[in-house]
C-alpha cells in the first residue's frame, strides 16, 4: 500500500490563529478581536493581539516549512486585513503582506493553499448583520473578486469556506465561538444558508477570473461514522446512514454533514432537514441553490475523530457503548479514533463523487520544551502514524485521496480555549516567540520524504 506519486502533502493554520497584528498597517477588526477582547470569553483572559506574530515572522516561518519538506501549506487570508470594513477600500498593506507570504513560499518551493474565510469576520459587517444580512453573499463575493484579481496569477489552489457548523453552529447557536450569539434556530439556518451561498458566489468568481486554472474546494468538518464490526455489511451501512442523518450530535444540532454538503454538491437540502428543522428551514429559489452547488473540483474533510456504531435488530444506527471507558484521547478529550481517516473518506466520496482532501488531521497534547531543549511528543507522532495508516489503506482502497494537512504546521491561538491546546508540529514559546520543531516536525519530514512508506 502507498499513496500516488503525486499525493500532496503539507500542513495548515489560520490568518487570526496565528497572524498577531492585529490593529497594525490599516487591519480592521474581526470578530475574534472583539469576542477575545471581552473578559470571559477565552481562557485565561487569551488573546490573538499577537499569537505566533507570523506577520512579521513570515520568512523564519518559511524556512521551517521547507526544511520540514512541505509540498504545500494551507493558509488563511484575514478579510478585515485586506478590507478593513469588510467592504469597499481595500488595505494595500494587507495585499503586500501575502504578496510577500505567498512570493516566499514559491520561492521555496511549496504551494500556497489560500482559504477565503477561517472566520475572522469583519465586524463593521457585523454591526449591519453579518451573515443574517440578505446582502452577505454580496459582501463576500466582492472580497472573494479582490483577492482572485490579486492573488490568482500565483495561487491555483482554494477553498472558499472553513467549517461553516463551527462558524455558524457554534457561533450564532451555542454561542461558543465569536460573535457569541444564541439565535433562534431559523436565524441560525438563515444565516447558514447566506453563507452556503457566499461559497457558491466565490466558486463562480474563481471560475471566471482566475488567472491560473484555479482547483476549488472547501473545508468542512462535521460527524465521521465508523462501524463497529467492518466485516459485517449491516453495520457498514448503519454508520453510512448515520454519518448522512440531520441530527443532534449529542450537543449540537448543526454539527452534521449534510445540512451543508448536499445543497453544495446536490444542489438542495437534504429531506430529513425539512423534518429536523420544520418550519425553520430556509426560503430560497432555484437559482439561489444553482449558485450554491456550483461544481467543486475536491470535497474538503477536516476530521480529529469519529463514533462507532452498530446495526440495531431492525438495522436502524446504534451508537457503541460499554467499550471507550478509559479510551485514548487527546487534550481536547476527543478520542483517538484512527479509522475515521479510513471511513470519512470513503463514505465522503460514496456519497459525493469528488475527490478528497484531508484539509485538516492532528491532535493536542502535553508539549514543553525539555532540560535539553528538545520537545517530545511521542502521542502525536503515533496518533498520526495511526491515521495515515489509515487514510493509506483507503486510498489502496480504491478512495481518490489527493492530499493531506497536517493541523497544525505550529502551536496557536486555539479560538475559545486560547493558548491552552498545543496542536503544532513546531512549538512555539509564547512569552519570546521563539520557534521550537517538535519530535514530531522530524518525523513527519521522514513521511514526506518517503511518500508514506516509512509509517
Amino acid at each position: 500500500m502507498s499513496f500516488h506519486k503525486d499525493f500532496t502533502w503539507g500542513a495548515a493554520t489560520a490568518s487570526y490563529q496565528i497572524e498577531g497584528a492585529w490593529n497594525e498597517d490599516g487591519k480592521g477588526l474581526s470578530v475574534w478581536d472583539a469576542c477575545a477582547h471581552t473578559p470571559g470569553k477565552i481562557w485565561e483572559g487569551h488573546t490573538g493581539d499577537r499569537a505566533c506574530d507570523h506577520y512579521h515572522r513570515w520568512p523564519e516561518d518559511i524556512a521551517l516549512m521547507k526544511a520540514l519538506g512541505l509540498k504545500a501549506y494551507r493558509f488563511s487570508l484575514s478579510w478585515p486585513r485586506i478590507i478593513p470594513t469588510g467592504e469597499g477600500a481595500v488595505n494595500p498593506a494587507g495585499l503586500a503582506f501575502y504578496d510577500r507570504l505567498i512570493d516566499g513560499l514559491l520561492e521555496a518551493g511549496i504551494e500556497p493553499w489560500a482559504t477565503l474565510f477561517h472566520w475572522d469576520y469583519p465586524m463593521d459587517l457585523f454591526c449591519r448583520g453579518g451573515w443574517l444580512n440578505p446582502r452577505s453573499p454580496d459582501w463576500f463575493a466582492d472580497y472573494a473578486r479582490v483577492v482572485v484579481d490579486h492573488f490568482s496569477d500565483r495561487v491555483s489552489n482554494w477553498m472558499t469556506l472553513n467549517e461553516p457548523q463551527c462558524f455558524i453552529g457554534l457561533s450564532l447557536d451555542l454561542g461558543m465561538h465569536a460573535p457569541g450569539l444564541k439565535l433562534p434556530t431559523a436565524e441560525v439556518l438563515s444565516a447558514g444558508h447566506h453563507a452556503l451561498l457566499a461559497h457558491g458566489r466565490a466558486v463562480a468568481i474563481l471560475r471566471e477570473r482566475a488567472k491560473k486554472p484555479p482547483t476549488i474546494g472547501w473545508a468542512p468538518v462535521g460527524v465521521i461514522t465508523m462501524p463497529k464490526d467492518e466485516n459485517n455489511p449491516a453495520d457498514v451501512e448503519a454508520a453510512r446512514q448515520q454519518m448522512f442523518s440531520v441530527s443532534v450530535v449529542d450537543w449540537c444540532k448543526f454539527w452534521n454533514n449534510t445540512l451543508w454538503g448536499d445543497p453544495v454538491v446536490f444542489g438542495h437540502y437534504p429531506e430529513d432537514a425539512y423534518s429536523f428543522y420544520g418550519k425553520a428551514m430556509p426560503r430560497h429559489s432555484d437559482a439561489e441553490m444553482k449558485t450554491i452547488s456550483a461544481p467543486i473540483d475536491f470535497y474538503g474533510a477536516n476530521i480529529y475523530n469519529g463514533v462507532t456504531y452498530h446495526a440495531g435488530p431492525d438495522g436502524t444506527p446504534v451508537k457503541a457503548s460499554g467499550d471507550e471507558d478509559g479510551f485514548p484521547h487527546s487534550l481536547f478529550f476527543w478520542k483517538r479514533k484512527e479509522k475515521s481517516l479510513y471511513w470519512g473518506p470513503r463514505y465522503l466520496q460514496e456519497r459525493y463523487k469528488l475527490p478528497i482532501v484531508i484539509t485538516e488531521n492532528g491532535v493536542s497534547c502535553h508539549d514543553w520544551v525539555d532540560l535539553d531543549g528538545h520537545v517530545d511528543d511521542p502521542q502525536r507522532i503515533d496518533f498520526t502514524r495511526r491515521y495515515l495508516r489509515e487514510l493509506r489503506r483507503a486510498v489502496a482502497d480504491g478512495v481518490d485521496v489527493r492530499g493531506y494537512f497536517h493541523w497544525s504546521l505550529m502551536d496557536n491561538f486555539e479560538w475559545q480555549e486560547g493558548y491552552k491546546q498545543r496542536l503544532g508540529l513546531i512549538h512555539v514559546d509564547y512569552g519570546t516567540l521563539k520557534r521550537t520543531p517538535k519530535k514530531s516536525y522530524s518525523w513527519y519530514r521522514d513521511v514526506i520524504a518517503t511518500n508514506g512508506k516509512s509509517l
